[in-house]
């Protein structure tokens, strides 16, 4: 309850072209590819809670290429009708903080399943691969990720094989269940997390022999051992 509470009140200061489309339960999840393609995979979920509103507008930061565009309904499962408008069609069609944006910024537009009742809301989720050199590079054997971040609850998920070195804010490390390690943060500032992490190849462990080869070796050992006394 207490984090909740740290959470609700961090989105209660969000400057408001940002908490106007943040909700507690608001969570992205970055999953880093290979070094060499800039490119990074993210897994948006958020909750659409303006009472009326027909759709969502998910911002495309300048400086990234998005690809791989998806939306589905929490609720459902099914596929929701998305594309792609500008900040002065967002406006237009009720984006609300837009309007402090410029005319020219990009946004996914979701259609959602049906316009969002008084008091309720609409759980989506936005899947899509950003390509951006200026957030994701590699110098020499280490790897940098880079990103402000507004929202309350993170991850970014390592290449398989690489560890963490350090990184800007405190954090919590998991291993994933394919051996990628994932790093994760609660954001409870009033504002943005300038997230820095910095990550290299894992050493390579060597192989362990298998149980029944070392007992063999135990063996000659030992009777090496007796030969000799």
């Amino acid at each position: 309850m207490k984090i909740l509470g740290f959470l609700l009140l961090a989105v209660a200061t969000l400057p408001a072209q940002v908490r106007e489309y943040v909700t507690a339960d608001t969570y992205t999840r970055y999953e880093l590819q290979a070094p060499e393609t800039n490119s990074f995979y993210i897994v948006y979920e958020v909750t659409e809670t303006r009472p009326g509103a027909a759709y969502h507008f998910n911002q495309i930061r300048p400086g990234s290429e998005a690809s791989n565009e998806a939306v589905t309904d929490r609720a459902t499962g099914k596929p929701l009708e998305f594309g792609v408008v500008t900040g002065k069609k967002a406006k237009e069609e009720g984006a609300g903080a837009a309007d402090r944006l410029t005319d020219d910024a990009s946004y996914i537009r979701v259609k959602l399943a049906h316009p969002v009742p008084e008091k309720g809301e609409a759980r989506i989720l936005i899947t899509k691969t950003y390509k951006d050199k200026a957030s994701y590079f590699a110098e020499g054997d280490r790897i940098t990720f880079v990103r402000p971040l507004g929202i309350p609850r993170n991850s970014v998920v390592l290449p398989l094989g690489y560890q963490l070195v350090s990184v800007s804010i405190p954090v919590q490390t998991a291993t994933e269940s394919d051996g990628r390690v994932r790093v994760s943060f609660l954001n409870i500032a009033p504002g943005e997390a300038n997230l820095r992490m910095v990550a290299k190849k894992a050493p390579k462990m060597a192989a362990s022999r298998p149980a029944s080869e070392r007992a063999h070796q135990d063996q000659i050992g030992r009777a090496s051992c007796r030969e000799r006394v």
